[in-house]
């Protein structure tokens, strides 16, 4: 099995990719927090069918924490990502430290507009600026051909996508399925958060997700269905519900009914945990 190369600065990054450019290989990056699961490694396992090489990013980035977040405690185990990573035959993992990625007087940031001005932008002020901002250092930095990103983070994915567009960035923005546990519920490096009792809770989230979906196909109005379908949250034990919106795919505006293409888009906790989860509709 080759070696999983790990590099922490940019400098050594931009070496190893002109290495790669000098040899007319492919470039893929999987740009991730760590804490990998199958549904990053599904990322990975993507880029390479794509590119003769992959590399991924692991960095856990403050910015896009709010001060009540859970930056502290997000999970971090570089030497087990590591070794997963390795098995998948990634070429290169990026983990720099955070006064490489953000020195002293660093003073920039990248805001998209509309987009981030709902849904998970409403719950997390600054959110999509943080992540703008580190996903445009990485895309920069490494200067891949293309890079992945799950569609389970949806806006997320829309929001990079016309970053990538608006700034003219010279890669192309791969979006990968939601990969799920047996009973439905997206991976995600927080569930590893949920006891045994709120994980079996958690499980209701995707039964109400593609319950309301199959309404919500009929045609009829959307905010009886989705008021119905936050009480069965609260019915289940999810203890808050940030948002359940039936939205245009394209500008994640609401809609009152649905039409192609359309999203239904969820924040729900369970205890302290948030979990996020999308579906399409038509």
């Amino acid at each position: 099995m080759p070696e999983l190369q790990i590099v922490r600065t940019v400098a050594d990054l931009r070496a190893v990719v002109a290495q790669y450019r000098r040899s007319g290989a492919g470039i893929g990056l999987v740009p991730t927090m760590g804490a990998l699961h199958d549904g990053h490694l599904t990322l990975v396992r993507s880029a390479k069918l794509d590119n003769a090489r992959v590399i991924a990013t692991i960095f856990v980035n403050p910015k896009q924490f709010g001060p009540t977040e859970d930056l502290a405690r997000y999970p971090r185990d570089e030497a087990a990502d590591a070794a997963m990573l390795k098995e998948l035959g990634t070429d290169l993992l990026f983990a720099p430290d955070l006064e490489e990625m953000y020195p002293e007087g660093f003073a920039t940031s990248v805001s998209v507009g509309a987009l981030t001005q709902s849904l998970e932008g409403l719950s997390r002020p600054g959110f999509f600026t943080g992540v703008a901002t580190v996903v445009t250092k990485l895309l920069l930095q490494a200067l891949p051909d293309r890079a992945y990103f799950g569609e389970k983070d949806f806006q997320q994915l829309q929001v990079v996508r016309r970053m990538v567009r608006d700034l003219n960035l010279p890669v192309g923005i791969v979006a990968v399925p939601t990969i799920r546990e047996a009973d439905g519920l997206a991976m995600s490096s927080r569930n590893r958060y949920l006891s045994p009792a709120q994980r079996k809770m958690a499980g209701a989230l995707p039964q109400i997700m593609h319950e309301t979906v199959a309404e919500l196909r009929n045609g009829q109005i959307a905010s009886p269905i989705i008021a119905k379908a936050k009480g069965r949250l609260h019915q289940a034990g999810f203890d808050r519900v940030d948002y359940l919106e039936l939205c245009d795919e394209t500008s994640l505006q609401p809609i009152p009914v649905a039409r192609a293409p359309s999203r239904l888009l969820v924040a729900a906790y369970v205890g302290g945990t948030r979990l996020i989860d999308n579906w399409p509709v038509v």
